[in-house]
Parts: C-alpha cells; structure tokens; sequence
C-alpha cells in the first residue's frame, strides 16, 4: 500500500523516481533526496544499509529532475549539466570509465557545449536529450554476443549494435527530426520525436 514518507512531508516534491532497490526526488528548493537500499558496491554509499529516512546529497547544484538506473543516480541541474553516481556498471554513468563513483560526477563530453534537457535510467544504461538530440550510454546488450537463436539480447542504445558506450554518444534519429521525451526500461529505450 503506498504510504507517506513522514521526513518528506511540508517539503514540496518537484521530481521523483525509483530504481531497483532505492528513491530519489527533487524539492522546491533543489535539493535531492535519496532512500532505500545503499549497498556499498553498488550505489557508492559509505554503509550498506536499509534506509528509510532520506539523506540530502549535498554535493549538487540547484537540480531540477532525478531518475535512478538499477544502481546508479542521474540528476540534471537547473543549468542543464548533468551529474551521475553509483555503481558504474557497463559504464551507465557516461563518464569515460567503468570505475564505480561514490559522489556525483559531471558527466562531460558533448554535454560540456549544450545543456542537457532531460535523463531517464535503465537498469544499466543511460539515456538524454540535449539540443533536441538522442545521447545513450551504458550496457548495450551482450557484449557482441548472441543467443542461441542467433538474436542479439540489446541493442537498447540505439546504435545499431549491442556493445556498451563509456561516454554519451548521439543516436541517429534522421534529419529535421527533434527529441521531446525519452524514457528507458530495463533494457529498451524510447523517444518521442517531432518532425521540424
């Protein structure tokens, strides 16, 4: 039964999302909130823990919109940069390494010249727009591998492949073609497209 988080309450909610085993959310103010399971390994917490009090990760600027991944956490400040912490696996995070990252990290790359306008998290993979274009990362499947029935088990960045992507790279959506929303599954990823 859904119940109320009694430490969130007269604080005003602006984004929430939910990964595997943890929550996050953004207030009013733009702070973001974390809560749940905090394996050491995974989500680059100090303790492992059941936590159902929420923690202020203070390390970031004014932030606008939260999504939590499997084990990792993307948030997008009011300036559109990019932040992501956590497990690192596949190398959801976009930041040029598979190292597992115990604090918020700017995600770079084509991100440092345009701002980001939005992020979703899959399981292990990482999806933005910025400037109306597709940027994926992360898990892309099984490594160039295929099952038994000859079909790859990805392809949910959008690439044409299954293989993992460190750093955030443009998908291919066509000419005259602009991004409004994306979304990621555990292993899918979808875009709302508008033709200009």
């Amino acid at each position: 039964m859904p119940r109320l988080i009694k430490k969130l309450e007269g604080i005003k909610v602006k984004s929430v999302a939910a990964g595997l085993l943890h929550s996050a959310c953004t207030d009013e103010n733009g702070l973001v909130f974390v809560f749940g399971e905090r394996p050491a390994n995974k989500l680059g917490f100090r303790e492992v823990n059941s936590e159902s009090i929420p923690s202020i990760i203070s390390e970031l600027p004014y932030s606008e919109e939260v999504a939590c991944g499997g084990y990792h956490t993307c948030v997008m400040t009011s300036g559109g940069e990019l932040y992501t912490w956590g497990s690192n696996e596949n190398g959801c995070l976009g930041i040029g390494t598979t190292t597992v990252f115990h604090q918020p990290e700017r995600v770079q790359g084509p991100f440092m010249e345009s701002t980001v306008s939005q992020v979703s998290c899959g399981w292990k993979h990482t999806a933005a727009i910025s400037e109306g274009k597709v940027f994926t990362w992360g898990w892309g499947g099984s490594h160039g591998t295929f099952s038994v029935d000859g079909h790859s088990s990805g392809g949910q960045l959008g690439h044409g492949s299954d293989v993992d992507y460190i750093k955030p790279t443009m998908i291919n959506i066509g000419k005259d073609v602009r991004a409004l929303q994306v979304s990621c599954g555990f292993n899918h990823t979808g875009a709302i497209l508008e033709h200009i």
